[in-house]
């Protein structure tokens, strides 16, 4: 039975949440333990980033399907697997719950709630950078919880993971955490001014990546073989996103 709008919302919104703590997190303590190194901050960062979409994934799929993205719900709301509403109400408490977790961060490491980001993330190799990061992203997303529903987790946790260290930006490709990493300077974050380009080449990419996936996996009633494609409905989960 579909979980109430208010609890979904609020899976969304812990998760996020979460999701922001744990990137912000560990680059903050990445940092302090690195002597420098920003290789190993880096290391630290991604490995707990991939970790935890996995685990935050897998705890909230079945209740909200754990999109924790407004590009995501904006892709499922495009497929008609979320009312636009919904979506917009989902997209809303994402960044509320990311700003959040910046603040939780903070409070761990004995920071201020809020500290507004200095370091520069802008140019044309950092915007194409984010286009790339979220088409895999969706793409991932999409392909596997159609074909591989169960390894829907693992798969946005390893590409995450990857993605981190072969884009240039380090892969943010989420609006909501990229509005929560702006206010926090550290490790982490991202100077306010280079906010909105991330943010458009992320939606960019995350059409880009429904539009090829969609014509790749077509809605069953033009499918060749239509019992060859296990999921109509679900991004991230298996869950929502018609196809």
């Amino acid at each position: 039975m579909k979980a109430s709008l208010s609890r979904r919302l609020t899976a969304e919104f812990i998760g996020t949440g979460l999701l922001v703590a744990a990137v912000v997190g560990s680059g903050i303590m990445g940092e302090r333990l690195s002597g420098g190194n920003v290789a190993i901050a880096l290391l630290a960062n991604t490995i707990a980033t991939g970790a935890a979409l996995v685990v935050l994934i897998l705890a909230f799929a079945d209740i909200s399907g754990a999109h924790f993205n407004p590009a995501v719900s904006m892709v499922d709301a495009l497929a008609d697997g979320l009312a636009w509403s919904d979506a917009a109400a989902y997209g809303l408490v994402q960044c509320v719950g990311g700003v959040t977790g910046t603040m939780a961060a903070h409070l761990m490491f004995g920071l201020p709630l809020i500290s507004l980001s200095r370091r520069a993330r802008s140019g044309p190799a950092q915007m194409f950078s984010e286009f790339i990061a979220t088409f895999g992203l969706i793409a991932a997303i999409w392909m596997c919880s159609r074909l591989r529903p169960s390894m829907v987790a693992f798969a946005v946790g390893a590409y995450i993971t990857s993605a981190y260290w072969f884009t240039g930006s380090t892969s943010f490709a989420n609006p909501a955490v990229t509005i929560a990493r702006c206010l926090s300077d550290t490790f982490a974050g991202i100077r306010p001014a280079d906010v909105p380009g991330f943010i458009a080449a992320q939606l960019l990419g995350a059409v880009a990546a429904m539009l090829l996936c969609r014509w790749l996996v077509p809605p069953a009633g033009e499918a060749e073989n239509a019992g060859a494609i296990i999921s109509e409905n679900a991004v991230y989960t298996g869950r929502h996103l018609k196809a």
